[in-house]
């Protein structure tokens, strides 16, 4: 189980074997079915909208507890995208934070904005409270050394709050980073605060990752989830 003290301090934490090799083969043969990574270049967005039985993943008993574990169990999945390296999608990703959630429909409230649509659905930057109770899970279903571009993180960024992106190198010490190399079925948590990074792959195969994003509070005013925000069925 993921030690709590810790996870808050750094910012996240690698969970080695979310997910058995039958799941993961069970998984990518999903993906493959539907064509996902070979329509989208470089990944899909809102995937479980595109492979409705991906939604199962999100509910599963490994990955629930996790969840459970840091959220509580109020808390429902709010965004998943596929993310998919290859030698043609091979890109580098700067140090940054996430700082946008997709949303159901725009309706200015105040402390939300600025406001964009990302394949059809729209996102917002929400107040940093909201940002900073939201966590992620990103489920690796190749293997992921440094070489097919881990993630990279620097421990307690999250802690920074929001940043602006044009004052993101003062808090960006290389010595500091830490790379997360990940096997198949692995599983990084963080919060969508901490500052990350990605290389392009060295030796590019398939990185291919599902990255879904949980929150366990309603938003502002009359603004909702794209996904509905409603507690999980367990």
């Amino acid at each position: 189980m993921i030690n709590l003290t810790a996870f808050e301090r750094e910012g996240f934490a690698i969970e080695p074997s979310l997910l058995s090799s039958l799941e993961i083969a069970q998984l990518i043969a999903l993906i493959e079915q539907h064509g996902a990574t070979e329509t989208h270049r470089g990944g899909v967005r809102d995937i479980m909208h595109r492979i409705p039985a991906l939604q199962a993943v999100a509910q599963h008993g490994s990955v629930r507890s996790i969840v459970d574990h840091i959220l509580g169990p109020q808390a429902f999945a709010v965004r998943s995208t596929l993310f998919d390296k290859t030698p043609d999608a091979n890109w580098k990703v700067p140090w940054h934070q996430d700082l946008t959630v997709a949303v159901a429909e725009r309706i200015d409230t105040p402390g939300y904005g600025p406001w964009s649509t990302k394949a059809g659905v729209t996102h917002v930057q929400p107040p940093t409270g909201v940002l900073a109770s939201m966590l992620t899970v990103r489920i690796h279903l190749d293997p992921c050394p440094a070489t097919n571009g881990a993630l990279r993180v620097i421990p307690g960024t999250h802690q920074l709050g929001r940043l602006n992106q044009n004052n993101v190198e003062p808090h960006i010490s290389e010595e500091a980073a830490i790379c997360c190399a990940a096997g198949s079925g692995a599983a990084l948590i963080m919060r969508p605060l901490l500052l990350h990074a990605s290389s392009a792959s060295t030796d590019p195969g398939h990185r291919r990752v599902l990255h879904f994003d949980f929150a366990a509070t309603p938003l502002d005013g009359n603004l909702r989830w794209a996904m509905g925000g409603q507690p999980a069925q367990r």
